[in-house]
């Protein structure tokens, strides 16, 4: 008898579906951050394009200025300064050429570096 008023005595509550999501939401925000591996490769795979995209874009910029600045000085400081403007403004625009081609380069070398790693992971997440 005395088991049975134990049970009776004792009070069970569970948790809605939609509650026990937000516990584990809230929980999440507390534990230590683990990047999963889809994330990895995201993030991996974007770090290909990233340092390419700088060194070419900088490239890029140079060169229009260097183009520019020879205009200025081929139009506006004719005389002495024309024919060092021609040079510099070819130098810009051999500079502004070559930054797509750097960009191809640079990607192909890190996407060689990180391959392993992202033939790793994959393999993984598709067992």
């Amino acid at each position: 008898m005395h088991e049975n008023s134990k049970q009776e005595d004792s009070f069970s509550y569970t948790y809605s579906a939609k509650q026990q999501q937000e516990i584990l939401e809230i929980r999440k925000k507390y534990l230590p951050a683990e990047e999963d591996k889809m994330a990895r490769i995201r993030k991996l795979d974007a770090s290909v394009t990233r340092k390419g995209t700088l060194v070419s874009v900088s490239m890029g910029i140079v060169g229009c200025l260097l183009l520019g600045a020879g205009m200025s000085c081929s139009m506006v400081f004719t005389g002495a300064w024309f024919l060092p403007g021609i040079v510099l403004g070819l130098i810009g625009i051999v500079t502004m050429a070559v930054a797509y081609p750097v960009f191809t380069h640079i990607m192909r070398k890190e996407r060689a570096r990180i391959a392993q790693q992202i033939l790793e992971l994959t393999d993984e997440l598709l067992k």
